[in-house]
């Protein structure tokens, strides 16, 4: 059975590492709110492909191009991604 957890957007903000791995491995969805007021969910990406191909065809497509660029290497990891935008983000405070 599937686990749902609630938490603020800046305590997810905090654990988003945490956050992810959980949703991909352990079948976990998390909704975050603003002020008590649920703003937005997360799921494990296969998942919310699947549910995106089902709601509208048209994404089908999209999905499978992205699937593509993910297996000819022209993707970036979560890993990388978040430390180029960290990268970046202490460039402009500097």
């Amino acid at each position: 059975m599937a686990t749902i957890n609630r938490l603020p957007i800046t305590r997810a903000r905090i654990n988003l590492g945490q956050i992810a791995r959980r949703a991909h491995n352990g079948n976990e969805y998390f909704i975050l709110e603003k002020d008590e007021i649920p703003v937005i969910g997360i799921m494990a990406a296969d998942e919310l492909e699947d549910y995106l191909e089902l709601r509208n065809p048209k994404a089908k497509a999209s999905i499978a191009a992205s699937r593509k660029d993910r297996s000819a290497g022209k993707t970036w990891s979560a890993e990388k991604l978040l430390s180029e935008l960290k990268r970046s983000a202490v460039r402009k405070t500097v």
